[in-house]
């Protein structure tokens, strides 16, 4: 059970990596300020917590107009005796979706506590990455690179098709890498009392660790919508401490 908390969000930050063949205009995105995604997360069947997938006012960031992306995640009042999680992470990103700007996570979990800082200096092509102030030496950065957060909202923006391939270089600051993740099919699926017609999506596990990396068989499978607006609804993993779940409970701010 608690390592299952411990991956709520490298589950939400990972699993919609990376995108191609995008709609970058501003004005044509999926996605806008004001929407807001809830899910309920459950292990096994228990309920273990919740996330939130927020995109708040656009805001001027280093001198760039950006689009400011906010996940939460907390564990419920039960898991909380055993092991609390109290998670937030804000992404800002330039606002034709090419590259993030800046991100910070302020992470606590257990007894481990992290107050993270990721300046993307696209002059000098470099992240610099600090916890709680100490910062580590720079990290050069590949082209059109994205924090795990933002990649999710980029991949939002790919045109979906069975068994593509879809890659973006994506850095947190410690490390930038190639995810990949590939479009499986596409399949209608219940969720609640809702039906949605989704594609399914299986991203490559090779970078993430922790639980994934101790589960010989472990899988990721993220459904979202196959409309413009690329939803996720489900979220499903199986890693060795058992399985989880992700359900999308409500959605705000989806405009038309």
């Amino acid at each position: 059970m608690r390592l299952f908390i411990i991956s709520i969000t490298t589950v939400i930050i990972t699993l919609f990596g990376f995108a191609e063949n995008i709609r970058a205009a501003e004005g044509e995105l999926p996605f806008q300020p004001g929407e807001k995604l809830r899910f309920n997360l459950k292990w096994t069947v228990i309920k273990a917590g919740e996330a939130t997938l927020e995109v708040l006012p656009i805001e001027t960031v280093n001198g760039v107009k950006s689009y400011h992306f906010v996940m939460t995640a907390k564990s419920t009042s039960f898991l909380d005796m055993f092991y609390k999680v109290r998670d937030r992470i804000d992404a800002y990103t330039d606002t034709k979706m090419t590259r993030s700007v800046f991100y910070k996570k302020k992470q606590k979990e257990g007894k481990t506590h992290r107050d993270i800082v990721v300046h993307f200096d696209w002059k000098k092509k470099e992240a610099v990455y600090s916890n709680f102030g100490k910062k580590r030496d720079p990290l050069s950065l590949s082209p059109g690179s994205f924090d795990p957060l933002s990649a999710f909202y980029y991949t939002r923006l790919s045109d979906m098709k069975e068994n593509a391939v879809i890659e973006r270089p994506v850095t947190d600051g410690k490390k930038c890498v190639v995810g990949k993740v590939t479009v499986v099919k596409r399949e209608k699926i219940k969720v609640g009392k809702k039906t949605y017609d989704t594609w399914l999506l299986e991203p490559e596990l090779k970078h993430v660790g922790g639980v994934f990396e101790k589960s010989r068989d472990a899988k990721i499978q993220v459904w979202v919508t196959a409309d413009k607006r690329r939803i996720p609804v489900k979220i499903k993993s199986k890693v060795v401490v058992g399985s989880f779940l992700g359900e999308l409970v409500s959605a705000e701010g989806l405009g038309k």
